[in-house]
């Protein structure tokens, strides 16, 4: 039984170190096609590159807009592309902004996520590939889904 359970901290601190050492090797210089990394290194906040560049995930219930009720619309905060509608937003229970569809159903793209030994569906802008969040098949009607987005990711413009 010890041997099985060694056998498997091993393997998996392997999958960690290799995935750790995956994720260093992409080039620093480009992002996307139309912006550079240093270019949104000296716009956005630091957890807003880490969340949009590098794929990262903000905490949950300690972000400024998963509690926020007032109407407007959500923004890249990268490009200030309208995103998402205070309309189409609800209260998932997750700790982050949940949103029913976005605007413009042109302005995003869904990509295949199989970080952190699960398979999502990663939400991106489409014009730049920059992250945004997942989306997932339990939203409410009539759409059925719940795009599940970070804070960092957006700016709030209040009507």
């Amino acid at each position: 039984m010890k041997i099985g359970f060694f056998s498997f901290l091993l393997v998996a601190n392997t999958l960690l170190v290799a995935c750790g050492q995956t994720q260093n090797k992409k080039p620093e210089s480009k992002t996307t096609a139309s912006v550079s990394k240093v270019e949104l290194k000296k716009k956005l906040s630091p957890l807003a590159y880490e969340v949009m560049v590098n794929k990262g995930t903000e905490a949950a219930f300690k972000n400024p807009y998963y509690d926020n009720h007032q109407k407007g619309i959500y923004v890249s905060a990268a490009t200030g592309e309208p995103l998402f509608s205070s309309e189409d937003k609800f209260d998932s229970g997750t700790g982050w902004p949940s949103f029913s569809k976005p605007i413009n159903a042109e302005t995003v793209s869904v990509a295949i996520d199989d970080s952190h030994g699960m398979r999502r569906d990663e939400v991106v802008e489409r014009a730049n590939g920059l992250h945004l969040g997942h989306v997932f098949n339990d939203g409410p009607p009539p759409t059925g889904l719940r795009y599940c987005i970070n804070s960092a990711a957006l700016r709030f413009i209040k009507k």
